[in-house]
């Protein structure tokens, strides 16, 4: 009896020190980071704009960090010709060492498709790319892009359908985002020097100003502070969010809308593939 009252005092104890987030606004929970007023926060803090011209590019960041959790942003992408752009919604830590949680969403020519892609580092390193065509036009309405993130896996979900697992493979020395805090950032920026057909394609800044929409902001997570570590039960679960029917509708996704997998890229790995392309057991 005696154990069983020290472990509920303990996780009593978890759960004071540890702050959640619910919700999210731009007005409050975010600050500009670079294009001043090309960043420009509407609706009582709802929703929110980005725009770039020849000049310069915007983005923003939040306030806190966080420790795992679900981020989930409604992003209605530049239209017409967005050859060259650079759309981001993503995590990051600081430093050279350091990890984030991308979606990028490369702009193209006129009735050509974006190109979702995504990508992780873990300590530093990246490299993990997988990219996607979209299976609607991202331009004409907004959609839901969401990051997921535990100690045991990455889901990245594209209207609440998962498109993208990346599991913890530290048990075979492959670095996996763990312990670092991040923030939550948005920007549009100039990519023109390798976005669109590898950089062949360049902006058009007749077109310009490029804008893309973001509203609905909404995070379930845990922000990190002095007692951080309270946060790494947090959203626990190396399956949470991956029963059988979503597993089938993750494998018909990649079957029809992945351009790009680095774990299929026999060129850039002609030496042989990197340990977190093994197959799961």
């Amino acid at each position: 009896m005696a154990s069983s009252y020290v472990l509920f005092m303990l996780s009593l104890s978890c759960l004071a020190s540890t702050t959640i987030a619910l919700g999210g606004n731009f007005n409050t929970d975010f600050n500009i980071l670079f294009g001043d007023s090309r960043a420009n926060i509407q609706d009582g803090g709802s929703s929110m704009s980005l725009a770039m011209d020849k000049s310069s590019g915007s983005g923003i960041a939040t306030k806190n960090e966080y420790l795992f959790g679900r981020f989930d942003m409604q992003i209605k992408l530049i239209p017409g010709n967005s050859a060259g752009t650079v759309t981001t919604f993503y995590l990051s830590s600081q430093g050279p060492n350091h990890d984030e949680i991308d979606l990028e969403f490369l702009g193209n020519l006129s009735g050509d498709p974006y190109i979702l892609s995504t990508n992780y580092y873990a300590n530093g390193t990246g490299g993990r790319e997988m990219q996607f065509y979209l299976w609607f036009d991202p331009t004409q309405d907004f959609h839901t892009y969401s990051i997921d993130w535990n100690t045991q896996r990455i889901i990245i979900l594209v209207d609440n359908t998962p498109i993208r697992v990346m599991h913890n493979r530290e048990s075979i020395r492959v670095p996996f985002p763990t312990s670092q805090p991040m923030k939550i950032y948005a920007t549009l920026w100039n990519g023109d020097f390798w976005a669109t057909r590898g950089g062949k394609v360049k902006i058009d800044w007749s077109k310009a100003p490029f804008i893309s929409g973001f509203r609905n902001f909404n995070a379930n997570a845990c922000i990190a502070g002095p007692g951080a570590s309270s946060c790494m039960g947090f959203n626990g679960g190396r399956n949470k969010g991956l029963d059988a029917q979503i597993r089938k509708h993750l494998k018909e996704i990649h079957s029809r809308w992945v351009v790009y997998d680095y774990c299929r890229d026999f060129i850039r790995f002609a030496h042989g593939f990197p340990h977190d392309c093994r197959k799961n057991k």
